[in-house]
């Protein structure tokens, strides 16, 4: 391996778009990419054909509240339908018996990490009962984990604004000791005052010079007024591409011609769209709102919480799972589906530095398949996965 200035080639890479070409990385960037070659180099690393793909980007997770690799929690169901209230209480429960958070974190990262996922957004529980405690844990393992993934975080109020007093004074304090982002949860259903909840979540944005990311849940006409809500307040500050609306059922919930003039509003708003692809829920579709302009982008949500029992940390499976869902068939379709799990997600979070191009960041992932498609449909689960062009994961497990 070449040891000027750090550097590392990867010989007979294949790219996205077919090609088969040599990379160099410099300083943990790529500083050359070419046509494969062949030449021998060195102590290079011959990938022999395999596809190399930019690292994906864990858009919207919960860190702080996964049970993943601790004792398994039987999924509780609601007594009359999905309620978000009743759901904290079941949650709340659990994490009174769950092992001590940093472990459950800990294992969480690895396995986004070990699966490809090196950018990623957390929400991070804020409210009167655990107070800052969930983000001064969270904030730890973050800096733990900063040389393997980039970690955004949004202080995020479970348990309301306005119907859990004190809590925004805790969320401005969440963003003093390092929050990157102020979250929100359905400002009509939940505190059942849209003006009061969005005052406070944009006020806060305003003050601290943060983005907003909000969980909105409500379906129909209700969630879309809350949508055209959020998109004036981010117009009137000019948050335009700092503001994200995660899960947005409603938009799955309206007719094709109000998801039209929705997904122009949005657009035009610089707001992005979050989803997950929930099993049992409507949600926002994908195609329609890409073609209005708007970015769409996915993330895991849950990963064996109180919210359901499913999720595996890979962003390539949700990739897939959002194609099944969005009945994306021709191979365009298939790159969308992995576009929102890629490049939608890095812009989205506003990653500086994401993909395969000269001076990028060389954080990138190699996977057997020939291309793009394939790999979304077949979801390869041999894979390498690179930070700064050294070998971190394989197979979906740390190296070291």
């Amino acid at each position: 391996m070449d040891c000027i200035l750090n550097q590392t080639h990867f010989l007979n890479t294949r790219l996205a778009d077919g090609t088969v070409a040599d990379l160099t990385v410099t300083g943990g960037r790529f500083s050359a990419i070419a046509p494969a070659g062949n030449a021998a180099r060195l102590g290079a690393i011959d990938l022999a054909g395999q596809l190399v793909l930019p690292a994906f980007v864990e858009g919207h997770i919960h860190l702080d509240t996964s049970f993943y690799g601790d004792a398994w929690r039987p999924h509780i169901p609601c007594t009359n339908g999905f309620d978000v209230r009743e759901r904290v209480v079941f949650q709340m429960r659990n994490l009174k018996q769950a092992a001590p958070m940093e472990e459950r974190a800990r294992n969480q990262l690895e396995l986004c990490v070990g699966h490809g996922s090196l950018a990623m957004r957390s929400h991070v529980m804020v409210d009167a009962a655990v107070g800052l405690q969930h983000v001064e844990t969270i904030l730890g393992v973050r800096e733990k984990y900063r040389d393997l993934i980039d970690i955004q975080l949004v202080a995020f109020p479970q348990s309301g604004i306005l119907s859990s007093p004190g809590t925004a004074e805790l969320l401005d304090e969440a963003l003093k000791l390092g929050c990157d982002l102020i979250g929100g949860l359905d400002p009509a259903s939940f505190d059942r005052d849209v003006k009061g909840h969005l005052d406070v979540v944009f006020g806060l944005a305003e003050k601290r010079g943060v983005g907003v990311d909000i969980h909105l849940h409500d379906g129909g006409t209700l969630g879309l007024f809350e949508i055209e809500e959020i998109c004036a307040r981010t117009t009137a500050l000019g948050l335009q591409g700092k503001v994200v609306v995660s899960h947005a059922y409603a938009l799955g919930d309206i007719s094709p011609d109000a998801l039209a003039r929705a997904g122009e509003r949005i657009a035009a708003a610089g707001v992005a769209i979050m989803t997950n692809a929930p099993g049992n829920h409507p949600f926002p579709p994908v195609a329609a709102l890409r073609e209005a302009g708007v970015t769409v982008f996915a993330g895991s949500d849950n990963i064996r919480d109180s919210w359901w029992p499913y999720g595996d940390g890979d962003m390539l499976d949700r990739a897939n799972m959002i194609g099944y869902r969005s009945g994306f068939y021709e191979d365009w379709e298939l790159e969308v589906a992995y576009d929102v799990v890629s490049h939608a997600g890095a812009k989205a979070l506003g990653l500086e530095g994401y993909g395969i191009a000269i001076g990028a960041r060389a954080d990138f992932v190699v996977l057997r398949a020939e291309h793009v498609p394939e790999a979304v449909v077949a979801v390869p689960k041999d894979r390498t996965v690179y930070r700064a062009g050294t070998a971190i994961a394989r197979d979906g497990a740390m190296i070291g």
